[in-house]
């Protein structure tokens, strides 16, 4: 076995057994909470340029499929931390090991390190670049490489994993959506084209006039990774969709978007919400929810309670963060989580038929006009 050593940009290390391919990767440190579900979040795109580390200790078990539980085409993350991967795994129709998974993609990770002691340290220290390397070398010349690797801060990203050009997946044909791609997962495909909608699935930069060509009942924003500061563009083309008073829904990074569209800033969290059982709480209805999250960045509270334009609708129970909003006088809304799990927990669906209620009152209004 091949040893491996895991450096943060403080100088704290781990030493452990090299996972998957040989080599090193850089890119900013988080953690993951969920038990299962872990092949649909190393193809999030919302992961793009993270090292992932893994809380539950037993990774893998159950192996991995070819196709049917990517969200995303390939591996979105840039390595693997896990405590004890699995050699083996149940399911007859699964494909490859953790361990293959990863050398055929070509992915670095490292494991036999305490986990639990890495995430405490990060919760404590807060998200911070890192490196990952099979390689002997030095802590002194890793840490060389870690402190040249950017901050997740101020960095754009969603070049990297949204489509380069249209698409578009025909439906029933009754309703068109719009889709600013910022990163979409195919869960998030497969819910609206599950409803019958035609959707039309456009690159992050463009103009709101362009997507208009398309004669859209409605917007969706996408999740994806990175700062929503870094893409000034992309909050311009919704404040034209805001001004046009069409239905609009976000997601995750979209959610951040649409509260940067509406003059709300963002701020980087400590260490993010990543995982399957994060609760939230609806004020709407006083309800809760557990939801699935990623994401390190989130819209700043005060502002949102002061705001003229945006109303307070989810908080997140375990820091009162803001977990959604709505616009006071426009259709239009978002929420900080993935109502369409994957992985995870199915409690927040209902906000795909929230969103096709706003396209039906739309239409009528259209037709009355």
């Amino acid at each position: 076995m091949k040893r491996g050593i895991l450096l943060l940009e403080d100088g704290t290390q781990y030493r452990g057994i090299s996972l998957g391919a040989e080599g090193e990767a850089m890119g900013e440190i988080c953690f993951t909470t969920g038990m299962a579900g872990y092949q649909e979040a190393y193809t999030d795109p919302s992961y793009f340029g993270q090292i992932v580390v893994n809380t539950f200790p037993h990774i893998g078990n159950y192996g991995f499929l070819s196709h049917r539980e990517e969200e995303s085409e390939e591996p979105k993350i840039r390595s693997l931390v896990v405590s004890s991967p699995s050699p083996i795994f149940t399911r007859q129709n699964a494909k490859y090991s953790l361990n293959d998974y990863l050398k055929k993609h070509n992915i670095v990770g490292i494991s036999g390190i305490d986990t639990r002691h890495l995430v405490t340290h990060i919760r404590s220290q807060g998200s911070m670049n890192a490196i990952v390397s099979s390689y002997e070398k030095t802590s002194k010349d890793l840490l060389k490489h870690v402190l040249s690797c950017p901050s997740m801060e101020g960095l754009s990203l969603v070049q990297k994993v949204g489509t380069p050009k249209p698409y578009t997946i025909p439906g029933k044909g009754r309703y068109r959506l719009a889709i600013i791609d910022l990163g979409i997962k195919k869960s998030l495909i497969k819910e609206w084209s599950s409803r019958g909608l035609d959707l039309h699935i456009f690159p992050f930069q463009t103009p709101f006039v362009e997507m208009e060509k398309c004669l859209p009942h409605g917007y969706f924003i996408s999740n994806g990774p990175g700062d929503p500061a870094a893409i000034p563009d992309c909050v311009k083309t919704v404040q034209d969709i805001i001004k046009a008073e069409k239905p609009l829904f976000g997601v995750c990074l979209g959610h951040q978007i649409l509260g940067r569209a509406c003059g709300i800033s963002t701020y980087k969290l400590k260490f993010g919400h990543r995982g399957i059982n994060h609760p939230i709480k609806d004020l709407r209805t006083g309800k809760s929810e557990i939801t699935s999250q990623n994401h390190g960045f989130c819209l700043n509270k005060k502002e949102v309670e002061n705001s003229n334009q945006v109303q307070l609708t989810h908080v997140h129970l375990n820091d009162d963060t803001v977990a959604g909003i709505q616009l006071k006088a426009k259709p239009a809304f978002s929420v900080q989580y993935h109502p369409e799990a994957s992985p995870g927990p199915h409690d927040s669906s209902h906000l795909f038929e929230e969103f096709l209620s706003l396209l039906i009152k739309y239409e009528k209004q259209e037709l009355c006009s």
